[in-house]
């Protein structure tokens, strides 16, 4: 399976597409050169990337998320699901001190702002409309709830977290998990 000819531009421009990798038609990025997508990995219409971004194998965008990199890098790992509507940044202007960051001013007069990495490890999956702020690192096979807000924190391995605050609810159960990934990859080698 192929990827459909892309509205806004040309998938070639990517760092990286993975074999049987599909980008929707309506999917807007801003800087290609600084994206790249796993192998069998999916990315549904209406995402929106502005910046780096890096995902792994058997990941999985769906429609309407906003991952803004723009300096930073926003990097997942493999068997990733981001459901609708989450908003990922690694780069966000400062609300409290004054300062010139938007893309639309010159870099030579920019200055402030926040500028860190997100990172999510392997199996990490994301409720709908989570919104996670610049500098998070989440563990391999964290999860949220619907509506958490993840600020810069320490977060638990095989955890889901909800609200506001990310407070941990319940341990995840992953049994199976390693045994099915196996056959998994050998059935899809790299």
């Amino acid at each position: 399976m192929s990827s459909p000819e892309n509205l806004f531009f040309d998938l070639k421009s990517l760092a990286y597409l993975g074999r049987n990798a599909i980008v929707g038609r309506c999917v807007r990025v801003r800087r290609p050169e600084r994206v790249r997508i796993g192998d069998y990995t999916i990315i549904d219409d209406f995402t929106y990337i502005s910046g780096g971004f890096e995902i792994g194998r058997f990941g999985h965008v769906a429609p309407n998320v906003n991952l803004i990199g723009a300096r930073g890098v926003i990097r997942a790992g493999d068997f990733v699901g981001i459901a609708c509507g989450c908003c990922i940044y690694a780069t966000s202007s400062d609300y409290l001190n004054a300062s010139l960051d938007l893309p639309s001013v010159p870099p030579e007069f920019q200055f402030g702002g926040t500028v860190e990495d997100v990172s999510l490890g392997d199996h990490v999956l994301l409720g709908a409309h989570t919104v996670i702020l610049p500098g998070v690192v989440l563990p391999e096979g964290v999860a949220t709830a619907a509506h958490t807000v993840l600020r810069k924190q320490d977060y638990e391995p095989w955890t889901l977290y909800g609200g506001w605050e990310a407070k941990p609810l319940a341990r995840r159960r992953h049994v199976r998990l390693d045994e099915t990934i196996a056959r998994l990859l050998a059935a899809h080698p790299a």
